[in-house]
Order: C-alpha cells, then sequence, then structure tokens
C-alpha cells in the first residue's frame, strides 16, 4: 500500500532554468530518484556542461534543451523538440526565471519586461504547449504534474530593490492555482514552491558575492535565517519529488514555502 510512495523512477521530466541554481538543484534530485530529465537554459554551452555533467554524476539521462523560454518563438521550438523526442510528459518545472535591481526611482521598464516576460509570461505559454504531452502522461491514479517555483519575494516585501520580481513571482502563486483548478479535471496537477535563501547566482548578486556561488559567503547569510543556514539541493530536490510522486497526488494548487522560517518569522 506504501510501497514506492514517493518514487518517481521511469518519469520523464522538463526543468527549466536546469543548467544552474535552484533548477540544477531539482534536476539532480530527479536524475537521483530515477527520472529521465530535461534541462533548457538560455546558453547553450552552459546547458550542454551541466546535463553533461549531471549524467555522470548520476548515473542517469540528463539531456540538455537549450531554449528562450521568455518569448512565444523559443517557447514554441522548445515544445515542438520535446515531442519529437518524447511521447508523453510527466513532469515539468517552471524554474526558468530572472531579476532586475535598480533604486525605485530609476527602475527601467526593460527591467519589467524582462522580468514580467520570463517568469510570468513563460510559465503560462510553455505550460500551455506541453499540453498534449502533459495529457498523454495524465491519469487518475498517477497524474502529471507541473511545478511552478515562485518565491517568498511574491509573499513578503523583498529585502533588495528588485521591483518586477516580487509582483512577478506573486504571479506565478496566483497563476499556479487558476491553472490547478482548470487542469485538476484532466488528472493535471498543478503546485508552486517558494523558496527563500538557497546558494545560487541570483542571490549571490544580491548578497555582495557579485555572482560567485561557490566563494560567497553563505554561512554568514544562513546565519540571517531561522533554521541558521541556507537551503541545500536536498531542501529544494524533497518537495519537487514529493510533489511528483504518489505522496503528493491530492495535493492541488498549493505554494509550499521551502524557507527555512523567513516567512513565519517576518
Amino acid at each position: 500500500m506504501f510501497d514506492d510512495l514517493f518514487s518517481i523512477e521511469g518519469k520523464v521530466a522538463v526543468v527549466t532554468g536546469g543548467s544552474r541554481g535552484i533548477g540544477e538543484m531539482i534536476a539532480a534530485g530527479f536524475l537521483a530518484a530515477g527520472a529521465k530529465v530535461y534541462i533548457s537554459s538560455r546558453k547553450a554551452e552552459i546547458c550542454d556542461e551541466t546535463a553533461r555533467r549531471l549524467s555522470e554524476q548520476f548515473g542517469g539521462e540528463c539531456i540538455s534543451l537549450p531554449a528562450n523560454l521568455a518569448e512565444l518563438d523559443g517557447i514554441e521550438a522548445f515544445a515542438a523538440e520535446l515531442a519529437r523526442r518524447e511521447e508523453r510528459l510527466d513532469i515539468l518545472v517552471n524554474n526558468a526565471g530572472v531579476s532586475w535591481g535598480a533604486p525605485l526611482d530609476e527602475f527601467p521598464e526593460v527591467g519589467w519586461d524582462k522580468v514580467m516576460d520570463t517568469n510570468v509570461k513563460g510559465v503560462f505559454f510553455l505550460t500551455q504547449k506541453l499540453l498534449p504531452l502533459l495529457r498523454k502522461a495524465a491519469d487518475a491514479d498517477d497524474p502529471a504534474r507541473v511545478i511552478n517555483v515562485g518565491s517568498i519575494d511574491g509573499i513578503k516585501t523583498p529585502v533588495f530593490e528588485t521591483f518586477s520580481y516580487g509582483p512577478s513571482k506573486a504571479a506565478v502563486h496566483h497563476l499556479t492555482r487558476v491553472m490547478a483548478a482548470h487542469l485538476v479535471k484532466e488528472n493535471i496537477l498543478v503546485n508552486a514552491i517558494a523558496p527563500g535563501p538557497f546558494p545560487t547566482y541570483m542571490l549571490s548578486t544580491g548578497v555582495g558575492g557579485r555572482g560567485d556561488v561557490e566563494n560567497t559567503d553563505w554561512d554568514a547569510v544562513g546565519r540571517g535565517n531561522p533554521r541558521g543556514r541556507v537551503g541545500t539541493p536536498q531542501d529544494i530536490a524533497g518537495i519537487a519529488i514529493f510533489l511528483s510522486s504518489r505522496a503528493g497526488a491530492f495535493t492541488v494548487g498549493d505554494v509550499i514555502v521551502c524557507d527555512g522560517g523567513s516567512v513565519v518569522s517576518s
């Protein structure tokens, strides 16, 4: 009855923004759990290298499909290529995201549009274009899954001057609920994860590490968190695996916070 409760072995997954950061952490967790994983990012060389490295590290099949998922042309090309390779898609993780920092009086339109296009429009239209593959994987006993990666900045006021980022993630959270209500009847379950501090390029740029993830003082960042540390790959991959497995088959339209207590303590 409880055998394979958290199993995703043999499932086909897509993780956007999977070449680094939280996307790479989720892709690694999926591979370790026996899934076949496609990762995507805009920079083909980095995406290819990450796929090669993860395949070697976990002995699974990680495939690079680079694309610009902030634009409809890139989304449609990605969906068409995936359909040429796979007959079904069990798990879609919409993780690709960007941020933009500038003082309020100087915040530019390009910083607004780029963030909204990538973080919100891209999530909606990629899910839309992959619905045929998700529908082929969906059944009542084992629904297909869509996991949108939001942020605690979409729940509480952001620390940094990233004025389009928090609103974009709040939009992702509500989009998750709206899409969940429409797709649950088709046995496609949509949920979101709202991460807090993790050792990523994006956070490194905000805490003074200038994007140098390896040399950022994550211990110092972690001391400001109620748990006393930043998140680990196991933390974020664990929730993604739960949402993708039998264990998460009755969870619909939720936004699960993964932040070490930041939101409840703020």
